[in-house]
């Protein structure tokens, strides 16, 4: 039975997500992956609004079976408050549609793909080119890191 996974990397400026279906031979296959973009003017009732309906949107669209997300902890970043907002509205269409979700946190994701916990974005981005076959590195990089979520989770079943 093919397996649809879909990885998200909370933002409130930008979500990236990805794609992945994962064959009954175990091989992998991108769906797409991409990124919603809220405007930083709007207000942020706005912004998590579109969220909110793209998100819909985008699981409707690949109907996945699975979610993978970013697990938050604190970042010692002024936009913490921001993303928690995000990844609540994340969280809320999730239960919505009733979704199974892993979270995983980047130094698990790190080890997943390199095997090693302090990986930086360009070695996880090369392990996500290879893993899934891709012919340039997976851009922007919020959608890389939603592609190296769901190939994570495809490795943790």
């Amino acid at each position: 039975m093919v397996k649809r996974i879909l990885g998200l990397d909370p933002g409130l400026a930008t979500l990236g997500f990805g794609s992945i279906t994962v064959q009954p031979d175990e091989s992998l296959q991108v769906l797409d992956f991409g990124v919603i973009k809220t405007a930083a003017g709007e207000e942020i009732g706005s912004r998590l609004l579109t969220i909110y309906e793209d998100l819909h949107t985008l699981l409707q669209h690949f109907q996945p079976d699975l979610v993978a997300i970013e697990k938050f902890f604190f970042y010692r970043m002024s936009n913490t408050i921001l993303v928690a907002q995000a990844r609540g509205v994340i969280l809320l269409v999730l239960a919505q549609h009733h979704l199974a979700l892993m979270e995983f946190t980047p130094a698990q994701v790190k080890q997943t793909l390199t095997g090693h916990g302090n990986a930086d974005k360009q070695e996880v981005q090369l392990a996500v080119q290879r893993e899934l076959k891709l012919e340039s590195l997976p851009r922007p990089d919020d959608a890389a890191d939603a592609l190296a979520l769901a190939l994570t989770a495809s490795f943790q079943r």
